[in-house]
């Protein structure tokens, strides 16, 4: 049987219309100032780049985080409960899901949801090999919006979630509550979520983060100005654009632009969008708790913080969460 054509009919499809992105993205530059979704950074291409950016000495997020799921592993899965429904939110190429899915083997189901069908589909593929008993139902969503989740055939005895990568920093505390309140639904009184959330830390060290040396971090970013060209035949000029980061200390996160280099116009559809020199894009927000922080948010989402691990440096945290009855 072909593996990819098999998941094409398996999967769930529910990726955001052309129509939506149109409208989304000239709604986003007619606000002042400007912003685009951070969900249209990961396209095919888009999730590729992120990729290597979590190869990168300078982003320290997935490093830590593997390294703090591993060295717990075994408290991790006890509290998790084995035979459960897991649902991941942002699966991404799935490499922290490893760790859970090989200690797991009595997993009910797994439903990886993500917004890039390309590698949606390409890293369910590849699942279904290394796990071929476990059953997986992949759904090509926006997680922020809504979305039905597929039935198991032998539902497990409770839902997890995992929402690793601190993709809750994407988020303000309002949203990010909001979020948090949905996936407790999803959960259901006793149901757990397992996330991974950034913490706050030295500002060196997060500009190095989201400014690496080998300028990937530029190329995913201005990749969104690529992806508009294509999709919805824009005529940006990429090398009029520049990608900035910054921690910006009030607000508590990493901000991330995309910085017009000259007075211009750019054209999608039938709308014209002047730029300013030195006009910016808000292209995405990583916010950076403390615990105590968090913790207040989930509170007010429904859910109780029962246990929290951390690297040595305190610098990310993976944190189990109970949806409360």
């Amino acid at each position: 049987m072909n593996t990819e054509a098999h998941h094409e009919n398996l999967i769930t499809d529910l990726h955001p219309e052309l129509k939506q992105f149109l409208s989304e993205v000239l709604q986003g530059l007619s606000r002042t100032p400007k912003e685009l979704p951070t969900k249209y950074l990961y396209d095919k291409r888009g999730s590729d780049l992120y990729e290597q950016i979590c190869s990168l000495d300078e982003y320290y997020i997935p490093r830590l985080e593997i390294r703090i799921m591993k060295d717990n592993i075994r408290e991790i899965v006890g509290l998790l409960d084995s035979n459960a429904n897991l649902i991941e939110f942002g699966c991404g190429s799935c490499t922290k899901t490893r760790i859970l899915l090989d200690n797991m083997p009595d997993l009910a189901v797994y439903i990886p949801i993500d917004i890039s069908r390309g590698q949606l589909i390409s890293v369910t593929d590849e699942l279904s090999v290394n796990y071929p008993e476990l059953q997986i139902l992949p759904v090509c969503a926006d997680f922020t919006g809504s979305f039905r989740l597929p039935l198991p055939e032998h539902p497990g005895r409770r839902n997890v979630v995992y929402f690793p990568g601190s993709s809750i920093g994407n988020f303000g505390p309002e949203s990010g509550r909001r979020l948090l309140a949905n996936i407790a639904n999803i959960c259901q009184p006793g149901g757990a979520l397992l996330i991974g959330v950034d913490l706050k830390k030295d500002p060196d060290v997060l500009y190095r983060a989201y400014n690496d040396s080998e300028g990937i971090t530029a190329a995913f970013n201005l990749n969104l100005l690529s992806r508009i060209n294509r999709e919805l035949g824009a005529d940006f000029n990429l090398d009029s654009f520049q990608h900035e980061a910054f921690y910006n200390q009030e607000m508590g996160r990493v901000e991330m632009h995309l910085i017009s280099l000259k007075d211009q116009a750019v054209h999608i559809d039938d709308t014209q969008i002047p730029f300013l020199r030195g006009e910016s894009i808000l292209t995405e927000n990583s916010y950076k708790y403390n615990l105590d922080g968090l913790t207040a948010i989930a509170g007010d989402a429904g859910f109780d913080v029962e246990n929290v691990w951390t690297d040595d440096k305190g610098w990310f945290s993976v944190q189990y969460l109970v949806a409360a009855d």
